[in-house]
């Protein structure tokens, strides 16, 4: 849903200012109001984004649900792979159930209340947040190990694991407060109910769209990605140097690895950025649905990225590969699946982490 955009007369504002500052002012408006016609950007949402919200979410509960399953029945929860793990499998759960919310949302309007508006905007931002910065911490543990693996050896513990974790927690729902605050249901056009951010005047609305159109760029793109390629490239650099038999295959991996994460990413945080400046400018032509289309195509590719990178990540490694096999034969015994279990040697080298590419 999109919200119309008003613009009233600012000398209104100062002259009722002056007369009284005791009257609240915030839902006065008088003068010309801009109205932006989005029926067919609406009608275009209602019609491609409930379906892209239902396949996405029922993809993360399969795939979310698969790696936990591995964990539970496989793993343990002491080693810093796991537990990064685990905390990527939760934040994509966070988000993914927020999506069969927005999908009725978009098809009609908001039926769930404002208490579910505000709980439901809030797990949303943490759970894509938090995605996003433990995709990239985990490429940043992947890089200690290989990269600096004498060293690793002694920081990476499980207690470094957990602080680390913590720490992606707060900065996510740090981010997310505003959203927690602001996040609100009210009466659109038709007497339908939005849920979106409001409470206040336009004139700050804009502002905190603005905070948050930088934040995610900024802090939720453009240092994730920098990091992304900064590690990416010296894992690359140290496989080359070592006389492993597959390194090509490895930095194959890593090239798939960084565009996918380049092509889910990069075109909606694009859109996010022309939007903040757009508004920065004060652009007389807001009214464009072009960035509207934009951004509901772009933003589908990062949501869907969000919901299946712990199954991409988790399944790269041979050791997890070996598992699911596992379990399918337990479930599927007449599928006849043959499990060739890897020899001590390539256990020491084999999946240490989801974004392993030093496999043998």
């Amino acid at each position: 849903m999109t919200t119309e955009t008003m613009q009233a007369d600012d000398y209104f504002y100062e002259f009722f200012d002056a007369v009284s500052n005791s009257t609240d002012i915030s839902y006065v408006q008088k003068g010309d109001v801009l109205l932006c016609e989005k029926t067919e950007v609406n009608q275009f949402g209602a019609r491609v984004l409930p379906t892209f919200y239902c396949i996405n979410f029922i993809l993360s509960l399969i795939g979310n649900g698969l790696v936990l399953c591995i964990i539970y029945k496989y793993e343990k929860l002491s080693t810093v792979t796991n537990i990064f793990l685990l905390n990527l499998v939760i934040s994509d759960l966070l988000f993914a159930f927020s999506l069969p919310f927005w999908a009725v949302y978009h098809h009609s309007e908001w039926i769930f209340g404002s208490a579910l508006c505000k709980l439901v905007g809030s797990l949303y931002s943490i759970g894509f947040n938090s995605s996003v910065l433990f995709l990239t911490l985990m490429t940043f543990d992947r890089y200690l190990a290989v990269v600096h693996a004498i060293t690793a050896t002694r920081s990476r513990k499980t207690m470094y694991a957990f602080a680390s974790s913590a720490v992606i927690w707060f900065i996510s729902i740090l981010a997310s407060v505003k959203d927690m605050v602001l996040f609100d249901v009210q009466p659109g056009n038709q007497s339908m109910m939005l849920c979106e951010m409001t409470g206040y005047h336009h004139n700050i609305m804009k502002k905190w769209q603005l905070i948050g159109h930088y934040q995610q760029f900024l802090l939720f793109f453009t240092v994730p990605l920098a990091m992304v390629l900064y590690c990416y490239i010296r894992i690359s650099i140290r496989i080359m140097s070592t006389r492993m038999r597959e390194k090509c295959r490895a930095v194959k991996l890593i090239f798939i690895i960084v565009l996918i994460f380049c092509v889910c990413w990069t075109p909606y945080n694009v859109v996010i950025l022309l939007q903040a400046i757009e508004m920065s400018n004060g652009d007389q032509k807001q009214c464009s649905d072009t960035l509207d289309y934009a951004l509901y195509m772009s933003r589908n590719f990062a949501y869907l990225y969000c919901c299946i990178s712990p199954v991409f990540y988790t399944f790269l490694g041979k050791k997890f590969q070996t598992h699911f096999l596992k379990l399918l034969a337990k479930r599927i015994p007449c599928l006849n699946i043959t499990i060739v279990t890897p020899t001590q040697s390539s256990k020491t080298t084999s999946f240490r982490t989801p974004n392993t590419v030093t496999e043998h």
